[in-house]
């Protein structure tokens, strides 16, 4: 939460810092949903005790949000946050849960400038918060219980993102992009099996501005 409370403002500057160039190059802002996969790690295992737990895969749905502006008609700036909508198990012995999020800053080019249809690259770079939480029941009686789950800590990596799309303007500004991401995030073998990270989904956005 912490880190999206930074990133947000971070967003925000970007888009409405560039409004001025708006008139000129364009602004958009644009929300979109989808999945980011990345192989399960070697788990703990303790066979003497009779504990044996693996970690799970990477998967679930993810949100995104971002804003870019173009500083020339194919050249521009960006940066977005994706984050996984609720937390996963981790370790289900153990009562973790865990919930992945990512943030990013980047250069954009488009190859064309179809007024309808807009082929998009990406790259840069960025970071990637590992959320931790603990989960367990409180009962007031038998009958009464509730699981409950507390923020345990965080484990911050360094990224390098790349991302491949289509903008596809279906009526004026308003444009439907389904995006292929890849995410390199440094030592993210401590938490999952691997350090690269695919995501796949498409989001809806809208251009201010001329086009």
């Amino acid at each position: 939460m912490k880190l999206m409370m930074r990133t947000v403002p971070l967003l925000a500057l970007l888009l409405f810092g560039g409004v001025q160039l708006a008139s000129a190059q364009g602004v958009s802002a644009y929300f979109g949903l989808g999945s980011a996969t990345a192989s399960a790690n070697k788990g703990i295992n303790d066979f003497a005790n009779g504990f044996n737990d693996v970690g799970p895969s990477m998967g679930g749905v993810f949100g995104k949000f971002g804003a870019d502006f173009f500083i020339k008609p194919h050249l521009g700036i960006g940066g977005e946050y994706t984050f996984r909508f609720a937390q996963a198990t981790y370790f289900n012995q153990e009562g973790l849960n865990v919930r992945p999020t990512f943030y990013d800053f980047n250069a954009i080019w488009h190859p064309s400038t179809n007024s309808r249809i807009v082929p998009e690259i990406q790259g840069g770079l960025g970071g990637a918060d590992i959320k931790f939480y603990v989960t367990g029941q409180s009962c007031v009686t038998n009958n009464s219980c509730k699981t409950q789950s507390q923020f345990l800590q965080s484990s911050n990596h360094f990224q390098l993102h790349f991302g491949v799309g289509v903008r596809l303007y279906v009526r004026g500004n308003l444009y439907v992009r389904p995006q292929f991401d890849i995410h390199w995030v440094h030592n993210l073998t401590d938490e999952f099996g691997r350090n690269w990270v695919p995501e796949y989904g498409a989001a809806v956005g809208y251009t201010f501005g001329a086009r």
